[in-house]
């Protein structure tokens, strides 16, 4: 199974900005559509965005639209989300993942997910 990891999360205050990271571990990512979910407390888990195995397409959740921008980078087995004007709200720990089906994100069709990194918006 392809495995992930991911960093870059931390604390910052609202209005800041974080760029969060994605890596593979023995596999390459290529192959895969990439999505970060995030799960704030007491909260179910929610999709954020999602990227195309060759970045051709992206989507976004309406709450994040113009403040977050997924990418990534093949050659370093690398999928990016740079997180801007962030607010509380999007406190909670994120997720990079796989999915089985091109093009779309949902939690059904994930084949392997990171252990995760809290983000902490906070003043």
């Amino acid at each position: 199974q392809l495995q992930l990891v991911e960093s870059g999360g931390g604390l910052v205050q609202p209005g800041g900005s974080l760029r969060l990271s994605c890596a593979a571990s023995g596999f390459t990512l290529d192959y895969y559509t990439i999505g970060w979910f995030r799960q704030a407390p007491g909260k179910e888990r929610e999709g954020v965005s999602c990227i195309s195995s060759r970045g051709g397409s992206t989507n976004y959740a309406d709450s994040v639209k113009g403040r977050f921008t997924i990418s990534r980078d093949n050659a370093k087995n690398t999928v990016y989300l740079q997180m801007n004007s962030l607010k509380p709200e999007d406190t909670g720990i994120y997720y990079c993942a796989a999915s089985q089906v091109p093009g779309v994100c949902v939690s059904r069709f994930i084949s392997s997910w990171g252990p995760g990194t809290q983000v902490t918006v906070s003043s």
